[in-house]
This record gives C-alpha cells, sequence and structure tokens, in this order.
C-alpha cells in the first residue's frame, strides 16, 4: 500500500518539476532571471566589435544595437532596459555580433566553456548541436574590417536607480521613446526590439487620443492648403 502512494507522489512531483524548468525557459516579461543591477552598469567595448559588456557585473552581461543581452541558466534574455524586464530569446534569434564574443568576456561563463579559447567565440555550435549549426552556418565567420559602429548608449537610464525604476513596461517605452531615437540595424535585433514595444500595454485611450491627434493634423493640413490656394489666386488676380 506505501508503494501505491509513493509512485503518484513521484510522478507528481517529476511533473510539477518539469512545468516550473518550462515556465522558467519560457521567461515572461517580469520574471526573475537572477539578474539585479540596481544602478546603471559600466559598459565597455569589447574590442574590435559593436557590443559593451559589463565589466563589474557578476553575470554575462551585453549590450547591443540599443538592447542589453544577459546569458544565464544556458538561455539568452534581452530587455530595452538595464534591468530588465527581460524576455526570452531563441538561440536561433541572437544576434551574431553578441554569439560573437569571446569566452573571456563573460564574467559568469558555465562549466562547459571550460577548455575554450579565451580569444575565441563559445563554441555555440557543439552546444546547441546540428541543427543550430546548419541554420547559422558561417555565423563565426565574418569580415572583420567592416565592424558595424557602436549604437549610442541610453545613458538616460542612469536618472532611474533601483529606488526610481519604472517597473511598468508602458512607462519604460515611453521615457525611451522621449529620450532614446536610435533605430535598430540588425534584423535579429529589430524583431526583438518590436517585441518589446508589443509587450506593452498602451495607457487607456491612448488609441483615441492618437486618432484625434491625427483628425486634428489632417485639419490642420487642409487649412494650410486652402489658405495657400487662396494666397495663389489673390496673386493672380
Amino acid at each position: 500500500m506505501r508503494y501505491r502512494l509513493i509512485l503518484p507522489c513521484l510522478l507528481l512531483c517529476a511533473a510539477f518539476s518539469a512545468s516550473a524548468q518550462v515556465s522558467i525557459g519560457i521567461a515572461v516579461p517580469g520574471v526573475s532571471i537572477g539578474i539585479n543591477v540596481p544602478v546603471y552598469p559600466t559598459l565597455v567595448q569589447v574590442p574590435n566589435t559593436p557590443v559593451y559588456y559589463a565589466p563589474q557585473q557578476d553575470s554575462n552581461y551585453f549590450f547591443y544595437d540599443g538592447l542589453y543581452w544577459v546569458y544565464q541558466s544556458d538561455n539568452w534574455y534581452s530587455s530595452s532596459w538595464y534591468n530588465g524586464p527581460w524576455g526570452f530569446v531563441s538561440p536561433h534569434a541572437v544576434p551574431l555580433y553578441v554569439l560573437r564574443v569571446p569566452v573571456r568576456y563573460y564574467r559568469d561563463s558555465p562549466a562547459y566553456f571550460r577548455g575554450w579559447r579565451a580569444d575565441a567565440p563559445p563554441r555555440w555550435g557543439d552546444h546547441w548541436g546540428r541543427d543550430w549549426q546548419e541554420r547559422r552556418r558561417g555565423w563565426d565567420h565574418w569580415n572583420r574590417g567592416a565592424t558595424p559602429p557602436l549604437a549610442p548608449l541610453p545613458v538616460y537610464q542612469r536618472k532611474f536607480p533601483h529606488s526610481r525604476y519604472p517597473e511598468a513596461q508602458q512607462q519604460q517605452q515611453e521615457i525611451r521613446s522621449q529620450n532614446y531615437r536610435y533605430q535598430p540595424r540588425d534584423r535579429d535585433v529589430r524583431r526583438q526590439d518590436q517585441e518589446h514595444r508589443a509587450a506593452a500595454p498602451k495607457r487607456e485611450g491612448s488609441d483615441d487620443r492618437d486618432r484625434a491627434d491625427s483628425r486634428q493634423q489632417g485639419g490642420n493640413n487642409r487649412e494650410r492648403g486652402e489658405e495657400r490656394d487662396k494666397r495663389g489666386q489673390d496673386r493672380g488676380r
């Protein structure tokens, strides 16, 4: 009888564990990934790349093309703000220049990095397998003389330490749109950036205001056009 009770419990625990692992892997925006950055970090360029890293952080923390990137617990995440919320990034969608950062710039490198060359990128193909290698063929070969320029750092975020950090994604996007005009060049980064923007709920009534603003702008344009036509007619008399 005891064994009959133990077996269902074990199965239930296993199912709960698998479910927990899946929920963490999905990394719904706002879920903690074990990264806590209380103030805007010091970011330094990885030599000969368009990527920054954070030498004072005990984490694999990078900035590239307008977004922050973190490699944590065998997963990649991205965010438009220095302390999240973080969104999961598939291994097939991580930007190539982020993948090319040499091993030495990972401040919390996983155990399987051991033995890999410090001055070369991690051996992602060995780690993620043949399917990944096929889909991202040539990722570790590039023209080092044609490296894209660095994206500007969103230094306006220095004004928002932990005590003032905007937790709401809608507020984050509003502050960002007012202070950071840079547009990503990298296709993978643009896709991630669009997902971050889509995840931020719009303020109630914002659609109505947008439509009203559009109508007002249209009315102003018509008035200006009519005024120009009138002036032209007066000159022609």
